[in-house]
């Protein structure tokens, strides 16, 4: 039965009203929440979070400005907010097959230096955020997708269903079977993370993004070690260009030193990549082979991993941010500013401002209008600053990683010195991401080491400890278009880039009955959402799940 079958047979839905709906406990939805009730106690709020609780789903690398949360809690240090460590050292490393080049302190550009930030767990400090929101008075609903939203006669957004409940895989209801809610709102906020589910149907169905650069990704794989004591540096901040990736191919590596013996390490592929053969897994664990990198970990333990996709288009992707009813916040937007390799900040702001548009909203009796407010505040913002100054990051290396490099010195550590904040030109694209693969056949195979169990490892073994988990009987989640499309165009002609590209082992192509089939281990998905931007026929679409599935991080 389809979606629309079911509510005409077990209908109609049960409805709540709230002045506000939230879609997604991340940083910039809880932002919201607390902004809203931190301006008038009296408001209605609700948070929907698809994790089993908020945290759970979240993962980033990450070193946290903490510009923001200091305005939304000047206490949070008294407040107990796990912002443990401060960074106390940069090193940007330049790296070969088996060399590292150090980058000397003085060339280091603005954006890469990390004085006065946080080496954090961003799951943490979310979790945190949450205790911080309902402690004013927000109603947070772990374990409930937003699986449809709702619009008015005059096309206005009314709030959000959740998903159905107790649906088998045969699509038919079953012996637990609970209808979805509907959550009805004055003003629906959408801030599911990048590439959200709602967040793309609502970008084309009010043509958000007309006039903008196409929006542009990449996928970061996380892991977690505990390491020896002797290894520790909590505060050290490593980041890395170069190798492996190669001239045309833009990524890098991050290594952080948490407290606790603990370092959190990864590698950021563009997902703008050409060569199909590219499998960013299978970099991340080349990279972490390195000498320099190797260093740091050799002789500890991984004990977490988790992949995400990341919006990183910048300021010249990023969509009108309001419509009539709602409107957008952090990653669903694209607020993350990837010259600094940070979005949390970029996140809770993005959540005040909108808030602090809806208040005032609220008061005068509005509904279901655009919050105008909230963009013209943005751009008067110094986080609108912060991206106007980094606007042309991914352009210059969509050209390659050797003018990318150049121009990014140029605009974030000589124009500075000579006092020009922002640099003078726009550099604009128009290809998306997943119109850049190159067939197969023009391109030479990539032949990655095996995983030696130790330093390195496999997809299934790091999906395992993501914790990850969805109820079997249930509709895929990872759905097609047209079936026929993987063999006869993905497979044939890119020698099927679903298999690699994926972090998680979603996909795999297998002989049945003599002929190739694609087939998906929905099982395995940890939603970093990599399938639905790269996959070069659009044929893939994510749809949300059974709430309480996926990843349950820990740490991360």
């Amino acid at each position: 039965m389809t979606s629309a079958e079911i509510l005409a047979q077990y209908g109609p839905r049960e409805a709540m009203d709230y002045d506000v709906v939230v879609v997604g406990a991340g940083p910039a939805g809880l932002a919201t929440a607390i902004r809203c009730k931190q301006l008038d106690r009296a408001i209605s709020v609700v948070v929907l979070e698809k994790g089993s609780e908020p945290g759970a789903h979240i993962l980033s690398g990450a070193v946290m400005d903490p510009h923001a949360i200091t305005e939304l809690f000047p206490d949070w240090k008294d407040r107990g907010a796990p912002l443990n460590q401060p960074v106390t050292a940069d090193e940007v490393l330049f790296l070969s097959e088996d060399d590292a080049r150090h980058t000397p302190q003085w060339l280091i550009p603005d954006c890469l230096h990390n004085h006065g930030n946080y080496v954090i767990s961003l799951g943490a400090v979310t979790k945190w955020l949450g205790e911080q929101a309902e402690a004013l008075g927000v109603e947070i609903f772990p374990g409930f997708t937003a699986a449809e939203v709702l619009y008015g006669e005059a096309g206005q957004v009314l709030g959000i269903a959740t998903g159905n409940l107790g649906v088998g895989k045969d699509g038919q209801p079953h012996d637990g079977f609970q209808l979805g809610m509907e959550l009805r709102a004055k003003y629906t906020v959408f801030a599911e993370g990048s590439r959200g589910h709602l967040g793309k149907q609502l970008i084309a169905k009010f043509g958000l993004d007309e006039g903008r650069d196409p929006q542009s990704y990449a996928l970061g794989v996380k892991e977690l070690w505990e390491v020896p004591a002797d290894k520790a540096q909590p505060g050290k901040v490593v980041h890395t260009a170069g190798w492996p990736m190669d001239e045309h191919t833009y990524g890098g590596g991050f290594l952080y030193h948490l407290e606790g013996n603990r370092v959190t390490l990864g590698f950021v592929t563009g997902l703008d990549y050409q060569n199909p053969w590219i499998s960013p897994f299978e970099e991340m664990q080349r990279w972490k082979a390195h000498p320099a990198i190797r260093a740091h970990i050799e002789g500890g333990k991984r004990i977490g991993y988790g992949a995400r996709a990341i919006t990183a288009g910048g300021l010249l992707s990023l969509p009108k941010l309001v419509f009539a009813g709602g409107a957008l916040v952090g990653c669903d937007a694209g607020m993350l500013n990837a010259a600094r390799i940070k979005g949390s900040h970029a996140a809770i702001k993005s959540g005040m401002l909108v808030a602090e548009a809806i208040a005032p909203a609220l008061k005068a009796g509005r509904s279901h209008d655009e919050l105008s407010a909230y963009p013209e505040a943005f751009e008067k913002s110094w986080l609108y600053e912060e991206l106007h100054s980094t606007r042309n990051f991914k352009q210059w290396f969509k050209q390659g990683n050797s003018i990318g490099t150049l121009m990014t010195g140029i605009e974030q550590w000589f124009l500075p010195k000579l006092g020009i904040k922002t640099p003078p030109w726009t550099i604009h694209r128009k290809t998306p991401d997943h119109a850049r693969l190159h067939a197969a056949a023009q391109v030479e195979p990539i032949r990655y080491p095996k995983p030696d169990g130790v330093l390195t490892f496999d997809r299934l073994s790091s999906v395992f400890i993501s914790n990850t988990n969805h109820e079997e009987n249930q509709p895929a989640h990872l759905t097609l278009k047209d079936a026929a499309v993987p063999v006869a165009i993905n497979l044939a002609r890119y020698a099927g880039p679903e298999s690699r590209y994926c972090p998680a082992g979603v996909y795999e192509y297998v002989q049945k009955n003599g002929a190739e089939q694609l087939v998906i281990n929905a099982q395995n998905c940890v939603h970093c959402k990599t399938c639905d931007i790269k996959d070069p026929t659009q044929n893939i679409v994510w749809v949300t799940p059974e709430g309480g599935g996926g990843p349950n991080y820990a740490g991360m």
